[in-house]
């Protein structure tokens, strides 16, 4: 479980870099950033994945493919899920939509926290039951003062819910899964960058720039692939209040640039940044109650030993 919130800690903060990453891009519309992060993202997490030895799940979902070539189709959803919300992240605040994409990201959290009680049966502790209601609080709020929810706030919470229950479903929710999404969206990502000669031009004229799309495909790649990790590590519950995470930090850092929270707004951020701190307390609690069995199971075993000799 540690390594499980360590990776979902390490995607929030990657998250929350490449969320101001992007804008050294320059001119780049959305459609342009989507297609070099995709194919920058692909050469680094094949490389991650054969330092890691996880580079086994693409030849054995390889090997499945062939044994059942309808498992295609499903990869096809797969990858078109994946790569719809990574393109949306990217296209909502290039086109005045920003509020709608992250009110998802506000909702997402509590998605996945509500399937993983509902669909999967997973018990909530007594404190990831204050940290989801605060978080039903912060975010009904939210909902309550924009007064309607656009397609692309549904969008990020229903999208990322059903990615991660088909992936467990067909069994692909391992980096080999997501290697073969990045894989088969490559045809659309070069499509979006040859759309426009313009943004080619631009990266053979300016050499500095294919050191930045490299930094982004190298950022993408330990985002992306830590929280694929992270989902597989965790309990949908446990992994979905850690997702607040990415928000939280993406607030704090628009603050540290100059950016403010309105008077109306503070009812839907304060709740939020508390049950953060619960899932904070409830980590120490965690930690702190293993290492005592651990002491104690040693302890035991100290005393047994005592005994025999």
């Amino acid at each position: 479980m540690y390594k499980g919130i360590a990776l979902s800690v390490l995607a929030s903060i990657t998250f929350g870099i490449l969320y101001f990453y992007t804008r050294l891009l320059g001119d780049f519309d959305g459609q342009q950033t989507f297609g070099w992060r995709i194919v920058s993202t692909l050469p680094f997490l094949t490389l991650f994945m054969l330092f890691s030895g996880d580079f086994a799940h693409v030849r054995s979902i390889g090997q499945r493919l062939l044994k059942n070539p309808f498992l295609i189709f499903v990869l096809l959803l797969t990858s078109f899920l994946t790569c719809f919300q990574l393109w949306l992240f990217l296209w909502g605040p290039m086109n005045g939509r920003g509020l709608q994409v992250s009110l998802g990201y506000f909702l997402l959290p509590l998605a996945l926290v509500l399937t993983g009680r509902f669909v999967y049966k997973e018990k909530l502790s007594i404190l990831q039951k204050i940290a989801v209601a605060l978080a039903i609080f912060g975010v009904g709020h939210e909902l309550w003062r924009l007064g309607s929810i656009a397609w692309e706030t549904v969008s990020v919470a229903v999208g990322y819910c059903l990615y991660f229950m088909i992936r467990k479903k067909i069994q692909t929710d391992n980096l080999g899964g997501f290697w073969w999404d990045i894989l088969l969206c490559i045809p659309v990502a070069i499509y979006f960058i040859q759309a426009s000669g313009e943004s080619i031009t631009q990266v053979i004229g300016a050499p500095i720039l294919l050191l930045v799309i490299a930094g982004l495909g190298l950022l993408s790649a330990i985002g992306l692939g830590s929280y694929i990790l992270a989902s597989r590590y965790l309990p949908m519950v446990l992994f979905g209040l850690l997702s607040y995470l990415e928000p939280v930090l993406l607030a704090g850092a628009s603050l540290v640039l100059g950016e403010s929270i309105g008077p109306d707004e503070w009812l839907t951020y304060i709740p939020i940044w508390m049950a953060v701190i619960v899932l904070v307390i409830e980590g120490i609690r965690h930690m702190y109650i293993q290492q005592r069995k651990t002491q104690n199971l040693k302890r035991n075993v100290e005393k047994y030993n005592e005994r025999i000799e």
